[in-house]
């Protein structure tokens, strides 16, 4: 029997948000409904309100999220109703080239549940990255959703979902850091702080947090940076260079998604190292680099698309490290608040008071 439950819906480009009733049907083959306990509010959602995804509105918003199984669908073997799971935007599909090749990170032929969530009226919603979380429940393929130990707190699990997992994995596994290898992270917001926090998980010796914003230069160094840069006052190039013995560093990270902090971050490099950009760009930003110096300087220039994650290895490995202590998921919440408060925390984010407002059910 379907369920009629409260949901953020974005109506209209640029809109405020506003709280609905949607109706979530029940479950199909490889499906599952999920009740959700918490979400995270990331930049991508509001990416969505501001029509800067696609013009499919209205949106069902929220996507980093974690709940309990509600109901399966045939099929659905993996899954069974009670447990706790951290949702994803990548279920990964197991048939397409990338995963034959044993490469599941980068699949780009997702299975995502049916778009059949709709407004009381009947009107179809578009789920923000497949799973519009901002609501009671949801409806998501069996792949989106990974189970994870119930002992962690659902509105610090919901977090890997996204924007922290994209940081963990631009260093870990995209950047490919190692013991002893210096890193300066461009953007000290939460997915930079991530990185950062997966700098130090993964034994960087030294770690540089570079920002404009004073606050996040202290959460920078809260998370683990070893040195942080005020790229306001200081040329961030030169101030990297000088805290690696005149090099550069070993991986340079941006996290903001812009054209002139990506050139920052290019030539704060070591000879042959390694540029990783996880910050989303504007789809009409560019990049403008001297050929020569592309050729020259060596290295690799690496996008990371969700940190190069692969969320059933992932996820349960870092609820774990949380658990154990190894990991301070706690402290990207920056506060705790209810669906109807979501409009005015996009507002936070942007004058970047917060790391992460967490919505609680």
């Amino acid at each position: 029997m379907a369920d009629r439950v409260r949901g953020v819906v974005a109506s209209a480009k640029g809109a405020p948000v506003t709280i609905e009733t949607i109706t979530v049907p029940d479950p199909g083959p490889g499906e599952a409904v999920v009740r959700i306990q918490a979400c995270g509010v990331c930049h991508t959602d509001l990416h969505y309100r501001e029509g800067a995804i696609n013009d499919d509105f209205p949106f069902l918003l929220g996507h980093e999220a974690a709940g309990v199984v509600e109901a399966v669908g045939d099929g659905a073997t993996d899954l069974a109703p009670g447990d706790f799971v951290i949702l994803n935007w990548r279920a990964v599909c197991g048939t397409c080239r990338a995963c034959r090749r044993g490469r599941p990170w980068y699949c780009f032929a997702t299975h995502n549940a049916t778009q059949r969530m709709t407004l009381d009226d009947g009107t179809p919603l578009a789920p923000a990255l497949g799973i519009g979380a901002f609501a009671e429940k949801t409806l998501v393929a069996a792949g989106q959703a990974t189970k994870v130990d119930p002992r962690a707190r659902p509105e610090v699990a919901g977090l890997l979902g996204c924007g922290v997992m994209a940081g963990l994995g631009a260093a870990m596994y995209t950047g490919g850091i190692g013991r002893g290898d210096s890193v300066a992270v461009f953007g000290c917001g939460g997915v930079g702080n991530a990185a950062i926090a997966g700098a130090r998980l993964a034994g960087a010796g030294t770690i540089i947090g570079v920002d404009i914003d004073p606050r996040k230069l202290e959460w920078a160094r809260e998370f683990g940076a070893t040195h942080t840069i005020d790229s306001r006052e200081t040329d961030p190039v030169e101030a990297v260079r000088a805290l690696t013995g005149g090099n550069g560093a070993d991986v340079c990270i941006e996290a903001v998604g812009d054209p002139s902090v990506m050139e920052q971050a290019f030539y704060a490099r070591d000879l042959a190292g390694t540029l990783v950009q996880v910050g989303v760009p504007d789809p009409s930003m560019r990049v403008d680099l001297p050929m020569i110096e592309f050729f020259g300087r060596g290295g690799a220039l690496k996008p990371s698309w969700y940190g190069d994650c692969l969320p059933s290895r992932d996820f349960p490995m870092l609820i774990d490290l949380y658990l154990a202590g190894r990991l301070d998921l706690e402290r990207f919440v920056s506060e705790t608040i209810p669906l109807e408060a979501v409009e005015d925390a996009f507002h936070k984010m942007e004058r970047g008071e917060v790391l992460r407002s967490g919505v609680v059910l």
